[in-house]
């Protein structure tokens, strides 16, 4: 009975410790992006934002480099309502990939990443994405005005960025791979939904996930 209690526990901390690592992680992905639109100067431009089908938060993108580099994430994705009436509760999703060559150091990121169209959209919400390979990619302008130079990249179906020690830019990931994180899905929403369900469908929005909510509407009221 003892070894029973004893492993029940054990369970239900690691469950909860869980359960406390994805909120926290949505607290953060507000966070990113309040950081971000509060400089317009050095930030996302509105027009994109408002403009964007899909965004992905993913803070503390991590990055380890001894010869082989690699990238390795976990963050959400939240797109507009059909009703157009605000945005989707947020489905979460891992981001993996890898470069090769001399590579000494590591750094952690904040990544983010706006979905243009809904054919991005789309493709985003597949079992597996790989960013480059199954969609246009570009690193996004940055500032007031997407105006500057920004011909060929409006042509990308996802605009990236990312920020790290306080510098915020756009950057280029191609050859990252997205794909749904399953368990942290679980416990957000207590079932098994697919991310195509979460975004795409009527799932109410956590208490977690209230405050990324607000932000997003807060900043990105869309433009018809």
């Amino acid at each position: 009975m003892k070894l029973q209690t004893i492993a029940v526990a054990c369970l239900t901390a690691g469950a909860m410790y869980a359960n406390e690592d994805t909120a926290n992680r949505l607290k953060e992905s507000a966070a990113v992006l309040t950081e971000i639109m509060s400089t317009p100067d050095k930030g996302i431009p509105q027009e994109l934002l408002e403009n964007s089908s899909c965004i992905v938060i993913v803070p503390g993108l991590k990055k380890a480099a001894f010869i082989v580099g690699g990238k390795y994430g976990k963050g959400f994705i939240s797109c507009r309502r059909a009703s157009g009436n605000g945005w989707s509760a947020p489905a979460a999703i891992k981001v993996e990939g890898g470069s090769v060559g001399f590579q000494i150091g590591g750094s952690e990121t904040d990544a983010v990443m706006l979905v243009m169209n809904k054919r991005g959209a789309e493709k985003l919400l597949s079992s597996k994405f790989t960013l480059g390979g199954d969609a246009s990619v570009a690193a996004g302008p940055v500032g007031r005005s997407s105006a500057a130079s920004t011909d060929g990249k409006m042509q990308a179906e996802i605009l990236t960025y990312s920020r790290s020690r306080g510098v915020f830019a756009g950057l280029s990931l191609d050859g990252a791979t997205l794909r749904p994180d399953k368990d942290s899905n679980t416990e957000l929403y207590g079932s098994k939904l697919t991310n195509r369900n979460i975004v795409m469908g009527t799932t109410k929005v956590p208490l977690s996930a209230a405050l990324l909510n607000v932000e997003l509407n807060k900043y990105s009221s869309h433009k018809q």
